[in-house]
C-alpha cells in the first residue's frame, strides 16, 4: 500500500503489485472478510477514472463490497511500451480515416489481453490475503474495453461468481465469441441501442455467444458512453444477488 484516505465512508488505498498500479476501496473501517468486486475501465481511462470511481464508491459505501480497480497495461500510470505507442497511434490515425472503429478497438483489446488476465489473477490473490477482504466472493464488473479485457479473465479464472459487462461486440470469429462461450456465471450485460463505436448486431452477437445460462440483456438509447446512472442501481442489486 502507497498511500490511503477517506472520504464519505469510504476509505481509498493505493497500492503497487510489481508493475501493476491499483486501488482497493472498502467502507470506511472495515473488518472481517466480505465480497470482492473487480473494476476494469474503459480504453484510454485509468483506476480512477469517473465512472470507475462513482461505481466503487457505491459498491462499498451501499453494498459493503471491496472494490479493485488497476491500470490496464499500458494505461493510467504505468508504462508504455513502444509497441503499444505505435499501434495507438495508428489506430487513432486510420479512425480519423473513416476505418471501421470497432475492428480497430478488438485487435487494442487482443493486444492487451493476456498482460491484463495475467494482472487481474495476481492482484486478486494478493488483495484477498488482506483481513479486511478475505477469500470470499468475487464479482467483476468491466464495459468497453473493461468488458474485452474482463470477458477472457472470466473464461479463465473460476474464482469469479458474476459479472456487469456491456458495451462491446463480438466482432468476427477471431473476437470474443470463444472466450464468451466459457463464460457460464451470470451476468448482466450493458447494451447502448445508439453505439457508434459497437455495431448493434456485434453487441447482440456477443450477448448471445455468452455461455451463461443466468443472463439478461439491458438496453437503453443513447451513445456508447451514456450508460443510465440507474445502471448502477442494478449492479448493486445484481451483485448482492450473486456475491451475498
Amino acid at each position: 500500500m502507497t498511500s490511503q484516505t477517506s472520504t464519505d465512508g469510504v476509505t481509498e488505498q493505493s497500492f503497487t503489485l510489481g508493475e501493476i498500479t491499483g486501488v482497493l476501496f472498502a467502507p470506511q473501517g472495515a473488518t472481517g472478510p466480505r465480497p470482492l468486486i473487480l473494476m476494469g475501465h474503459g480504453g484510454g481511462q485509468h483506476k480512477k477514472a469517473p465512472g470507475v470511481l462513482a461505481g466503487a464508491h457505491r459498491f462499498a459505501a451501499e453494498g459493503g463490497f471491496a472494490v479493485a480497480a488497476i491500470d490496464a497495461p499500458n494505461h493510467g500510470d504505468r508504462p508504455k511500451d513502444e509497441q503499444f505507442i505505435q499501434f495507438a497511434g495508428d489506430m487513432r490515425a486510420r479512425m480519423a480515416a473513416g476505418e471501421d472503429p470497432a475492428g480497430l478497438v478488438a485487435a487494442m483489446h487482443d493486444l492487451l489481453a493476456g498482460q491484463a488476465v495475467a494482472d487481474w489473477q495476481a492482484v486478486l490473490t494478493a488483495v484477498q490475503e488482506l483481513d479486511h477482504v478475505g477469500a470470499g466472493p468475487v464479482g467483476y464488473w468491466g464495459v468497453s474495453m473493461g468488458c474485452g479485457l474482463g470477458m477472457p479473465l472470466l473464461a479463465a479464472d473460476s474464482r469469479i461468481r458474476a459479472a456487469v459487462l456491456g458495451l462491446l461486440g463480438v466482432h468476427g470469429v477471431h473476437g470474443l465469441a470463444a472466450p464468451a462461450a466459457r463464460v457460464t456465471v451470470p451476468v448482466q450485460f450493458l447494451l447502448q441501442w445508439d453505439d457508434t463505436r459497437v455495431p448493434r448486431d456485434q453487441a447482440l452477437a456477443l450477448f448471445d455467444a455468452l455461455g451463461s445460462t443466468d443472463k439478461t440483456l439491458h438496453a437503453n438509447p443513447g451513445d456508447h458512453g451514456g450508460i443510465p446512472a440507474f445502471e448502477t442501481d442494478n449492479a448493486l442489486r445484481f451483485f448482492a444477488r450473486h456475491l451475498g
